[in-house]
């Protein structure tokens, strides 16, 4: 079973079985991905890889069937398409492009690291897609998908080894 995520009225939802969550995508919507920062969520279904977190943040890490590890204050994401290291986690300070994965705010204290362009990786093609945590009122992001805190601690519990996040127009 996969998590859906798809437009619903106004806004956007995630449906898992019989479970619908309020979410939120990339602030261009859900649309075929056309280059790195289009601020796309991209078509397709996207095999979970594994989850990250904030141990400072979560009293245990989150219950799950996927590989769980924990965010250190060194962890990056190259987004530098024309870098060796593109769509790939990295250690700071890094000299090109990058997402720092130990944010201020709360958005990464969960982090599900999803299977888009990695294998292979595509310079360009898109870069740290992930499902993390929703900002107030379920802001835009720069392409992942996103839930409250309960609620993505809810699917990951619940979510099976095969599940994967697709992205439906």
């Amino acid at each position: 079973m996969d998590l859906i995520v798809t437009r619903q009225d106004q806004g956007w939802q995630a449906r898992f079985g019989d479970r619908v969550w309020q979410a939120g995508v990339g602030r261009s919507g859900i649309a075929v991905k056309q280059i790195e920062g289009d601020g796309v969520s991209p078509i397709g279904c996207w095999p979970i890889r594994r989850v990250l977190y904030r141990a400072d943040k979560l009293d245990a890490a989150p219950v799950s069937v996927f590989p769980t590890a924990e965010i250190a204050a060194d962890d990056g994401w190259c987004d530098a398409p024309n870098h060796p290291d593109y769509n790939r986690p990295v250690k700071l300070p890094f000299a090109a492009s990058h997402e720092e994965m130990w944010r201020k705010d709360d958005l990464y204290d969960i982090v599900v690291v999803l299977g888009q362009n990695d294998d292979p990786v595509i310079p360009g093609a898109g870069s740290a897609v992930f499902l993390h945590i929703a900002s107030a009122g379920y802001g835009s992001t720069a392409g992942c998908a996103t839930l409250t805190r309960a609620d993505l601690l809810e699917f990951l519990s619940l979510a099976q080894a095969d599940t994967r996040l697709c992205f439906q127009a």
